[in-house]
């Protein structure tokens, strides 16, 4: 079914919505999940509650890419899920070298008063990432965004391992001096 008619079928209220929004993005989400929590139970439990979060915003959200709308709620339902099993000690889990490596050139602020800052971060990063090779910003995207390993990234773009780290450091280089140079403490 078009994802039209999938936002359509919640617009309407008509329970269908889910069962054609699983048919359709269950793998795409649990995938998303599952690269963060590397557990399937705990994957099947943050795209069951995608669902939920789907049918409780839709209306009033009425989203044009419902695939990112969905991954977007996943992957946030995820991390939360992430934080929740590891606030009393990091380990297990491969996502602790993904958010490692990217806090080398973002940190973190949970500060309610640096909102603004945040979402100027964030403008920033997207405007840095446009401005990359087309293969270069899917790597960056697949590793950061959909916290997939080297390995996979690697066997996904034929190189190699070491070629995908080093293009990763390199590119988290450039983006600590494109922020830097832009003003923000990194």
């Amino acid at each position: 079914m078009e994802d039209e008619k999938i936002v359509q079928l919640y617009w309407d209220r008509n329970e269908r919505a889910i069962a054609e929004t699983s048919k359709k993005y269950e793998p795409y989400c649990i995938s998303i999940a599952f690269n963060i929590l590397n557990d399937r139970a705990d994957s099947e439990e943050c795209v069951n509650d995608t669902w939920l979060k789907a049918w409780n915003a839709m209306p009033p959200s009425r989203p044009s890419m419902l695939s990112t709308f969905l991954g977007k709620i996943t992957r946030n339902l995820a991390f939360d899920r992430f934080k929740l099993l590891t606030r009393d000690k990091r380990g297990g889990y491969g996502m602790d070298v993904v958010l490692d490596e990217l806090g080398e050139c973002v940190s973190g602020r949970d500060e309610p008063e640096q909102v603004w800052q945040e979402k100027e971060l964030s403008l920033e990063i997207n405007r840095f990432l446009k401005g990359l090779a087309e293969d270069r910003r899917a790597m960056f995207i697949l590793r950061y965004w959909y916290a997939e390993s080297i390995t996979d990234i690697a066997a996904r773009m034929e190189l190699t391992e070491n070629n995908v780290s080093v293009t990763l450091s390199r590119i988290r280089g450039k983006l600590r001096e494109h922020l830097t140079e832009r003003g923000f403490n990194i």
